[in-house]
């Protein structure tokens, strides 16, 4: 079991409230993985769950030019983070939680 390192926390606030989901990286016991993304929260609908957008640029060697690109990703959201529609979040890369979740919100932004 991988437990949160500084490498992948960095610049995100750790929350201040307990809460007692196994499902939340900080409180529970889930194992995270090394990939990190950081993306703006679009969809806070469903429950306990968020949809993240993420933009990238993708190199395109015919053009020898970047395209845009963004896809949607949908993160559990532990109760003991406080995340609206608008907030840059960081979210990583977990076990496979519900058919469309494999990734879990570790907090907003600083």
């Amino acid at each position: 079991m991988r437990k949160l390192s500084e490498s992948l926390v960095g610049d995100v606030i750790p929350p201040e409230k307990e809460c007692d989901d196994d499902k939340c990286p900080w409180h529970g016991n889930i194992s995270v993985r090394e990939r990190t993304i950081v993306g703006r929260v679009v969809s806070t609908k469903m429950t306990r769950t968020v949809t993240v957008l993420v933009e990238y640029l993708h190199y395109r060697p015919k053009y020898k030019r970047y395209e845009r690109r963004r896809s949607k990703i949908h993160a559990h959201l532990p109760p003991c983070i406080d995340v609206k529609e608008g907030d840059v979040v960081k979210i990583v890369e977990t076990r496979r939680l519900a058919k469309t979740v494999s990734h879990v919100v570790l907090g907003k932004v600083k």
